[in-house]
Formats: structure tokens, sequence, C-alpha cells
């Protein structure tokens, strides 16, 4: 399967640059460009790209609104967003987490570490690591409301939950847990549908913001 992808950067030498990276792999294409936030929204609903690459900063409508616009419109479920920025503030991955994002990178990252990020998101998994994610999202979108999304989840899945909020991967979990990682993707996907969460970025902020992330018990099914 070919991951298609969208730029959206008001540099052109920089999308120049990325469109050469991501079409050097072979299972990846950029099938649009934009040159700002406006013009990212229209080409998703046109071009229902797999991963949209969104920088933050650029004219008009913002990478970070563009990204809320996606996030919000149902028809555009499938296409996921992977914030590339040189602005790696705290307050900028909060924000892009909260608009719906699936990944923050910055600029400096290297080509096999954006490439394997493409394909990350692409699989609707996300880029949030234990040590990058886990005291950022507790400071920033922890709230209340625990208790709804407690009820709508069986303990099995609640655990999965808290698990996944470490950033463990689903094989890292299924070893943890002494289950296969088929199981643990089942629960995860249950989860999810009745969080209506749109991928694990976003079943991470929840897990925060209701204090799921600080259970979760680990012993074997």
């Amino acid at each position: 399967m070919t991951v298609r992808v969208l730029l959206a950067d008001d540099q052109a030498l920089l999308r120049d640059a990325f469109r050469l990276l991501l079409d050097s792999a072979d299972d990846i294409t950029v099938v649009g460009e934009a040159a700002n936030g406006e013009q990212a929204v229209r080409l998703t609903r046109e071009l229902r790209p797999d991963v949209v690459i969104m920088d933050i900063r650029m004219p008009g409508v913002d990478g970070l609104t563009a990204t809320a616009r996606i996030s919000e419109d149902p028809r555009l479920r499938a296409s996921r967003v992977l914030i590339l920025t040189t602005y790696e503030t705290d307050e900028h991955v909060a924000r892009a987490l909260r608009a719906g994002a699936s990944g923050f990178l910055g600029k400096g990252v290297g080509a096999k570490e954006l490439l394997d990020a493409v394909r990350t998101i692409a699989a609707g998994d996300s880029l949030l690591s234990p040590a990058a994610t886990r005291s950022l999202i507790s400071r920033f979108l922890a709230g209340p409301g625990q208790a709804a999304v407690h009820d709508s989840l069986t303990p099995r899945e609640r655990e999965m939950v808290a698990l996944v909020a470490t950033g463990l991967s689903n094989q890292e979990i299924a070893e943890r847990m002494v289950v296969s990682p088929f199981t643990v993707r089942a629960h995860v996907q249950r989860a999810m549908t009745k969080l209506h969460a749109r991928d694990r970025a976003q079943l991470v902020v929840i897990a925060y913001r209701t204090g799921l992330a600080s259970g979760g018990s680990t012993s074997a099914e």
C-alpha cells in the first residue's frame, strides 16, 4: 500500500526538499502541496491523503487551525495530521494534540525519522513517546469528567488504555500482559470506538484528561 501525503508549508524550498525525500521512498508519494492552512484544508477534502504534513506558522489560516478543521470533519477521518515545525514548544505540542494531530516533529529530524513517522501515522499510530509526552499531556490536558468515560469501558479496556498512555506499543503491551498483540489491538480498537478517538494520540489525550492514565493493571489474561 502506498501512503499518500499532502505537504502544507509556506516555504516552497522546504516543500521541494520534503517532496524529494518522500517520493524517494517506494511506499510513499506526495499527492499535493499547500502554502497555507486554508489550502491545506481544501486539498485534504479534494485529495483525501493518508497523511498531511503540516507546518504551524503559515499566512492566513495557521497549521493548528487547519489541523482542527481537518480533524473535526467526519469526511476526513482517514486523513491524519503530522505537525512538522521549527517551533517545538510545550504549548504548541499541547495545542496540536488538542486540535487532533496524530504526531509532532521538529524540522531538524533526520530523513529516516521523517519517513518512519509518515508510515507510523498512516498506520493509525502516533508519535507520542513516554519521555516526550507523559508530563506534557498531564500538565496541559488533564481535566475532570472521569466517571462517564470509565463506565463506558470494560476493566480490561481500561488497563489497555492506561498502558497505551505510557507510550507502549501493542507488542510491548502484549509482552507485559502475556497476551497476543492481536488481543491488545482488539481491546484498543474497541476502546477507541467507545471513546470516539480517531487515533492513538487522541486516546492518550483522553486517558490523561479522564485519569485513566494514572492506573491500569498488568495482570495476565
